[in-house]
């Protein structure tokens, strides 16, 4: 019985980061629903500008922390944190701050999922379908170029951007680089929306956040996509041809 109690234990030790992940992850999205949101924005707009005149360095460090623990926590509410930097910051520096805020919260993912799955879960990809699937085979044909079109696409949700990845033999180094520089368009986007936030408060509007899906926006990230595939099927055409 001893024996039995003790290899449970050391089990749930090696799953402790995940599980910690998961209980803070569902207890953030049940408090986020009500507090996190445009009109919360709204109606703290002056406390938040006046604590980052007043504390500017410390509104840095909690806006960056906060960020990164809603990401490393797979809370809800990135994409209002990315337009709260640019309304607090601008968009220079606030795209930089935003970026450093999701980088950190990725990795934390990254490595506490590394950490608890490590490869048995790389072997149980082998057999998965679909979108996991499609990202692990692009990984393994390809590290840099994948991390980066998987940023890139839209359509991949955030988190299994993070995910993935850590169940492979990706470099933290090359991870992080990626997810950074991965993320810029985005984040570039929804900061310069939060950085006109000011006058539309003033207005009493709500961001338009179809915004993203213009032309002038849209398609340059699906351009940077292309570019990010293209050393991918490059190599799978030269493969197929004996190149």
């Amino acid at each position: 019985m001893d024996v039995q109690i003790s290899l449970l234990l050391r089990k749930l030790s090696k799953y402790s980061a995940l599980i910690l992940l998961l209980i803070v992850a569902i207890t953030g999205y049940y408090f986020s629903l009500d507090y996190l949101s445009f009109e919360t924005l709204r109606e703290h707009r002056e406390t938040l500008l006046s604590f980052r005149d007043s504390n500017y360095g410390a509104a840095i460090l909690t806006f960056v922390l906060a960020y990164m623990l809603f990401v490393a926590f797979s809370v809800p509410g990135g994409l209002i944190l990315s337009i709260t930097g640019g309304f607090l910051f601008a968009t220079f520096p606030g795209v930089f701050y935003n970026m450093i805020g999701a980088t950190l919260g990725a990795t934390t993912i990254f490595l506490a999922a590394r950490w608890g799955f490590g490869a048995r879960l790389a072997a149980s990809l082998e057999n998965s379908e679909g979108l996991v699937k499609k990202i692990k085979d692009g990984v393994d044909e390809n590290q840099w170029a994948m991390l980066f079109l998987i940023r890139l696409i839209p359509g991949v949700p955030f988190f299994l951007a993070n995910l993935v990845p850590s169940f492979l033999d990706v470099p933290v180094r090359r991870f992080v680089i990626s997810t950074f520089f991965g993320i810029f368009p985005g984040a570039l986007v929804f900061t310069s929306i939060g950085a006109g936030m000011g006058e539309i408060f003033a207005r009493g509007e709500t961001p338009d956040l179809s915004v993203f899906w213009e032309p002038q926006i849209i398609l340059p990230i699906l351009g940077l996509c292309a570019l990010s595939a293209l050393p991918i099927i490059l190599k799978s055409v030269r493969s197929k041809k004996g190149l």
